[in-house]
């Protein structure tokens, strides 16, 4: 009898440990699943140079307000968009206005601008002459292959006096039929993607190059200084983070547009880049 109370009393205790770890092991668990909650991140898409870097700045400054970014750099303007509609990305961070419109009515991306951080210049750059003054007549213009580019690049030309465009347009979205007059009998070479202008213009083809600051940058040129002329500071064309409609509501989101607009970004990006890249407030 007292072996068969002992045994009970022994099963009795191992039950009842058994059934305390147990839901030791359930609130360490609960306590994981709380953390992981708590825990912010964003994945954000961006070009190397400017945007990377600038991100690069910012991580520090989020991850005070309890944010991780994560930074994945693309080389072209179309992935970027890809993997942000497919849900790969939380963010991207590498274009500008006109292109993120013309990209949401083209592949009916369902997208929000979050807030512009900068604009980018474009800059005319050539190897044969030293002023646009010494263009000669039938030079050669390269220019993208990006449509969405041709409004800002052939803006920048009229107002450099080279061509006049079609009064009444939206000049943002010009195309080459909408140049009405071209004294200089300009020829427009648009076969090339804007990230190979900088090797473009390095290999010496055609008269003027129209180059991007970012790949620019990215190639190791000033645009300030290399460049025969640029686009002014009121360039309509800022780079924004875009994300999923709705998300940018999100307090992450605002977090990380609100750091790279605070003082701090700004300053790292007019001493970085010298002029070359633009910070916007608002």
């Amino acid at each position: 009898m007292k072996k068969w109370l002992t045994a009970l009393f022994s099963l009795a205790l191992v039950l009842l440990l058994a059934a305390c770890g147990g839901g030791t092991e359930e609130s360490k668990d609960d306590s994981a699943a709380e953390s992981k909650e708590e825990e912010k991140k964003i994945v954000i898409g961006a070009s190397n140079v400017p945007h990377a870097e600038i991100l690069e700045q910012a991580k520090p400054l989020l991850e005070e307000k309890g944010i991780e970014l994560q930074i994945e750099t693309f080389q072209d303007y179309v992935l970027p968009n890809q993997a942000l509609d497919a849900g790969d990305l939380d963010a991207n961070y590498f274009q500008h206005i006109p292109y993120f419109e013309t990209q949401m009515k083209d592949n009916n991306y369902d997208f929000a601008n979050a807030g512009g951080i900068h604009i980018e210049p474009i800059g005319i750059y050539s190897k044969k002459h030293k002023s646009l003054k010494d263009l000669p007549d039938n030079a050669t213009v390269i220019i993208s292959n990006s449509v969405a580019d041709h409004g800002r690049v052939l803006s920048l030309l009229e107002k450099e006096g080279l061509i006049t465009l079609k009064d009444g347009i939206d000049k943002t979205a010009a195309t080459l039929e909408d140049i009405v007059e071209n004294p200089r009998n300009l020829e427009f070479d648009t076969e090339y993607a804007a990230e190979l202008l900088p090797q473009i213009f390095n290999n010496d083809e055609g008269d003027i190059v129209l180059i991007n600051s970012n790949f620019a940058i990215d190639a190791g040129l000033n645009p300030l200084e290399d460049s025969i002329a640029i686009e002014d500071s009121e360039s309509p064309y800022v780079n924004i983070i875009a994300v999923r409609k709705g998300d940018e509501s999100k307090e992450e989101i605002k977090a990380l547009v609100e750091v790279l607009r605070s003082k701090e970004i700004q300053d790292f990006i007019l001493e970085q880049y010298e002029g070359a890249v633009v910070p916007v407030s608002e």
